[in-house]
This record gives C-alpha cells, sequence and structure tokens, in this order.
C-alpha cells in the first residue's frame, strides 16, 4: 500500500468471493436475444480482497495491479462510478484489489469484484441502501452481480437475476484453471448449443444432481479444456463452471483434494477451495457497521 493512502473505514480488507455453477442448464431463449439459464451457484472461499482509500471529491479510481485497465471497462470502477452517480455522492475512492481468483475462468471474480464494491461503498458512504436496491443495481453491471451482493449460494432462473437462497454441501473441490479460454458469447451464439433443456426445480436437483449444457461446445473449441475435464475424470465427476475456462471435481476431503493437486501438470494452475453457503462479504460488512 502507498503511505499517501488514507483507509476509507476499517483496514480489513473486503472479501470478493468466488463462485462455482454445479450445473448450468440452458432452458429457452427471450426474444432479445438473452438465454434463459437454471444454474446452482455456490461460493466457495477462494477470495479476492478489496481496500478502500479516501481521495479527493469525484475522484474515483483503480489503484495498484490493473490501475491502467480502461475505467469503462473495469467492473469495480464502473461500480462506483455507478453508485456515485445514480445517488449523487460526491465522495471520491480509490480501490485496490489483491487478486486472487483467475481471471476469465467461469468463476465469477468480476463479478464478485463489482458486488463488493457496491455492498463496501453503500456502507462507507451511509448511503443506507437496502441489499434488494444493491442487487438491483448490481443486475446493471452483470448478470452474475446480484447473488454476490446477496451474499448466499443460490437458485438462479431467468437471466440469472431471479434468486433463490439454497444451502448446498460445503464440499471441497479441486479446481483446474488451464492456460487458454473460450468467449463466452461464441459459446452463446453457438448454434450447437443447446437451448431447450428441460425446466428443473431445486429438488430435482438436490435428488439427482444436474449438467452444464456449454460442456459440448466448450469440449468442441477448446482442446485443453477437454483435456483437463477428461483429466478430473480419474478423481470424480469433472465439472465446468459457466463457460470455463476452469473445470472441477469435488473430492471426500482436504487431504484428499491436495493429494490430487500435487499431480496436476505444470501447464495448469490448480486449487483446493471449499464450497461456502453464506459469503465471508456479509461478516465483514457486520464488522464495519458494528
Amino acid at each position: 500500500m502507498n503511505d499517501n493512502n488514507e483507509f476509507l473505514g476499517l483496514p480489513e480488507p473486503w472479501p470478493a468471493p468466488a463462485k462455482l455453477n454445479l450445473c448450468l442448464h440452458i432452458v429457452g431463449r427471450r426474444a432479445d436475444g438473452y438465454h434463459l439459464l437454471q444454474s446452482a451457484m455456490q461460493l466457495i472461499d477462494l477470495c479476492d480482497e478489496l481496500q478502500f482509500y479516501r481521495r479527493p471529491a469525484g475522484v474515483i479510481e483503480r489503484v495498484g495491479d490493473n490501475a491502467d485497465i480502461p475505467a469503462e471497462q473495469d467492473l469495480v470502477v464502473r461500480a462506483a462510478r455507478l453508485l456515485a452517480t445514480r445517488y449523487e455522492v460526491f465522495d471520491g475512492v480509490g480501490i485496490e484489489i489483491k487478486k486472487r481468483i483467475p481471471v476469465q475462468g467461469g468463476l465469477g471474480g468480476g463479478s464478485s469484484d463489482a458486488a463488493t464494491v457496491l455492498v463496501a461503498l453503500n456502507e462507507l458512504w451511509r448511503l443506507g441502501l437496502k441489499i434488494e436496491e444493491l442487487a438491483t443495481l448490481g443486475l446493471e453491471l452483470g448478470a452474475d452481480v446480484p447473488v454476490f451482493v446477496r451474499g448466499h449460494s443460490a437458485w438462479a432462473e431467468g437471466v440469472g437475476e431471479q434468486l433463490t437462497p439454497c444451502d448446498f454441501p460445503e464440499q471441497v473441490f479441486l479446481v483446474l484453471k488451464p492456460q487458454t479460454g473460450v468467449s463466452t458469447a461464441a459459446v452463446f451464439q453457438d448454434p450447437e448449443l443447446t437451448r431447450n433443456s428441460p425446466v428443473t426445480t431445486i429438488r430435482a436437483f438436490f435428488a439427482g444432481g444436474g449438467h452444464n449444457d456449454c460442456v459440448p461446445v466448450v469440449r468442441k473449441r477448446s482442446g485443453e479444456i477437454a483435456e483437463a475435464l477428461d483429466w478430473l475424470e480419474e478423481f470424480g465427476e469433472s465439472r465446468l463452471t459457466g463457460t470455463g475456462a476452469c473445470v472441477f471435481v469435488a473430492l471426500p476431503e482436504e487431504a484428499t483434494a491436495r493429494s490430487v493437486l500435487a499431480r496436476v501438470p505444470a501447464r495448469w494452475t490448480g486449487y483446493v477451495v471449499r464450497g461456502l453457503n453464506r459469503s465471508p462479504l456479509l461478516d465483514r460488512l457486520a464488522h464495519e457497521s458494528a
């Protein structure tokens, strides 16, 4: 941290957890082209960490790593500016992120960072907005933002904005990040993508599990992701989160996961994580407001 930076609020960092799509069913398509989804979204304990610093009135900026990303492309800057503009906030803020969640991995890191900005600045700027209002605002930034704002694992429907809080088993997962990825837009535009999966229910998911309709298209488009999925099959049912690039498998305990992690080919990055139902962001918020 730069010595000239003065913390806005308490010095403890604000967490931004990643997520896994335990399933992703595409059940239709709206007239505007957006796909209708059903997905079990579980938070995991792999987190980015955000710090907020005082800045002169009207200055909203990213500091530290990736500070040179254009503001219009930076979700955390866009989130802060959206909040400031919508609610006529003139205070400035500098936002620093310690990245742990791999980018373009289907783990929701950018969306989670944006959600943490909304939740933290609502508190630090004393706006008094309710979580529901913040979640609605977050939807303007991306379909995955509301689940992170609400801070609980959920069953998602619609375009991802209709959320029912759910408690999934808090399992241990081994997550792999291949070097290459695929474009989410390209996957959803692919003519071979399944768009008519039968509508299911939360109860049916708990009883029989689910699948990810993007897997066949992603396998076709990325030989490396296909290879990673096949490699994990030796240890359990390998799955894809979102449109990838990350793939994962549930394992019985952390020791087993770490044993498998030691065998991961060097070209891939592996993470041993645990599923969460409640976001650590809610605990950090409670600490700030205590």
